[in-house]
């Protein structure tokens, strides 16, 4: 009934294989549990080690990094089953009916389930603040609230999701990088998923350091671009591509991407402190934007 698929590149998954193998036997499910290493130079060796003890469980390695989308492909091509629910290597279940929650909405009529993401406010946070307080801010937001509008706020490290619907979307994400989640969204919506959201969500803790998520936010930012550039959607409910879209119509991008090159200095500066005002960012996002598409 259930695949639970894994992407891992240099992380340790040995607790969240554990954690989710043990809500499996706890209902009466047929399941199986594939990870996909995408040539790791850490922690592969002990990953592997741990997970094939498992029973109804398996660990592939990769000879080269594949990437995020073909890992994925890889995995739902492996899958046995007609559902398969995706998890991020940096992930651990909130609730321990973190399963259970997922197995009852199969029948619900649905065919992309989204749990949510979550930030321990217990967690010790040497680096990534910036990280955990976007993600507390912008990302932990009720099932209510997402299901207003269910295309809007697709986060992919946690998702059920019908194995031929995913097979049919993914084999269109032709690209690495980050920001494809802006692409998924768009192509559910495209493809007239039926997109439910709940409030099962997992904890979020591979937060990267303050320069690095800065860094992946300019890369998602060229995503956006190649999306609208190569024609890759007509429609999409990315707030950040809207606004621009109505700044540039009236010609406000101009403005922008003069403040870039006055503000931007400073907006890093706060943005890599130890105490970083998660608002800032998405100021940054707007002028980066302005600035990244007049400088083409």
């Amino acid at each position: 009934m259930l695949s639970i698929l894994i992407p891992t590149y240099n992380y340790k998954i040995s607790k969240l294989v554990e954690e989710i193998y043990k809500q499996l036997h706890e209902t009466d499910i047929t399941f199986e549990i594939l990870c996909k290493d995408d040539a790791s130079t850490i922690y592969a060796s002990e990953n592997e080690v741990f997970t094939n003890k498992l029973s109804y469980t398996k660990y592939f390695n990769a000879e080269q990094n594949l990437g995020r989308t073909a890992t994925r492909q890889f995995l739902c091509d492996k899958a046995k089953h007609d559902w398969l629910l995706f998890l991020d290597a940096d992930v651990m279940p909130k609730s321990k009916a973190f399963i259970k929650n997922y197995i009852s909405q199969i029948d619900s009529g649905y065919d992309a389930i989204f749990g949510g993401f979550a930030y321990d406010a217990s967690m010790k946070i040497d680096t990534g603040i910036l990280r955990w307080k976007y993600g507390k801010t912008y990302e932990e937001l009720d099932a209510k609230k997402r299901n207003l509008k269910p295309y809007e706020l697709i986060i992919s490290a946690n998702f059920l999701i019908k194995k031929s619907i995913f097979s049919k979307i993914n084999s269109r994400l032709d690209r690495n990088g980050y920001g494809l989640d802006n692409y998924f969204s768009a192509l559910l919506r495209a493809e007239k998923v039926k997109v439910l959201h709940i409030n099962n969500e997992v904890y979020h803790y591979g937060l990267e350091n303050n320069t690095k998520y800065i860094e992946k936010a300019e890369e998602a930012i060229s995503t956006l671009f190649w999306m609208r550039d190569e024609k890759k959607i007509t429609t999409h409910n990315n707030k950040l591509l809207k606004t621009y879209s109505l700044l540039k119509k009236l010609r406000l991008n101009y403005v922008c991407s003069i403040l870039y090159n006055v503000l931007s200095k400073s907006i890093r500066k706060n943005l890599l402190s130890n105490n970083p005002n998660v608002r800032l960012l998405q100021i940054y996002k707007l002028l980066y934007i302005s600035h990244k598409d007049l400088s083409k």
